[in-house]
This record gives structure tokens, sequence and C-alpha cells, in this order.
């Protein structure tokens, strides 16, 4: 320590910081934290891809119905443009025919999780439903 200008008493610095137990208690805080956060937020993105499937069942009813009111008969491969997956989703029209159709929708980012993939079906009875399961005609299931 330095004495004053004078000599007389010695000057004592100032410390200012953080101990180490105030660092490990704000490290284990955001632990904890990051625990609870990291479970709830992967969920929410398997609810959206599941929800994107879905969405895209629903665009392809519209389109398959399009072109079922032009030519009479439902088709396993649409017209360039007229249906477009969203970002890592394949839908796959199974069977189709005047009667009815079936698809199936997978995701790139649903394989680990469960339902990985969705279906829909329309059709006159003969149509099987694309997905297993209770499956109810026009409105996507998912398994």
């Amino acid at each position: 320590m330095r004495s004053s200008a004078t000599g007389s008493r010695p000057v004592r610095r100032r410390l200012t910081g953080f101990t180490l137990v105030e660092i490990m208690i704000v490290v284990l805080i955001i632990g904890i934290l990051a625990a609870i956060a990291i479970p709830k937020f992967s969920m929410s993105k398997d609810r959206a891809y599941i929800a994107s499937m879905v969405e895209d069942l629903r665009n392809l009813e519209t389109v398959e119905e399009s072109y079922f009111f032009t030519n009479s008969t439902y088709t396993t491969t649409l017209p360039a443009g007229s249906f477009q997956t969203s970002k890592g989703n394949t839908v796959t029209i199974m069977q189709a025919d005047k009667g009815g159709w079936s698809a199936m929708a997978t995701s790139v980012f649903t394989a680990n999780t469960t339902p990985s993939q969705c279906g829909v079906f329309v059709g006159d009875g003969t149509t099987p439903p694309a997905v297993p399961g209770d499956s109810v005609e026009g409105v996507p299931g998912c398994s």
C-alpha cells in the first residue's frame, strides 16, 4: 500500500468486482433456466413442423379439387407450379383416380419425433387412408 503525501497513513485501494461464489451462483441459475427452456423450445418446434405438414396437405386438397373440377378425375402428378410444399416437407400422392385420392406428408425435421408423418384421403370409400389410424375423409391426420 502507498503512503499518503504526508506519509502518516497508508491509503487503501478499493477493490471492485465479483467473488467466485457470486459468479458460480449466476452460472448455476443460467444452467437451471436453460434446462427448463430447451425442452419446451424443442416441443414447440416439433408442433410447428407438424402444423406445416398438415397445412401442406390442406393446400394439396385445394389443388386436387381444382384439378378434379377441370378434368373430372384426381391426379398423382400435379401441373408444374400449382403446388409447392413448405421447406423440408415432402408430399407424396399415394393413389388418385376419379373416385378419390390419398397423400402422405413427411418432414426432414421430424425424423426423430412422433408423429413423423401426416396423411389425408378424399374419396368414395374405396380410397384407403394414407396414414393408419382414425382418419376422417378430408381431414389430415398424423401418426
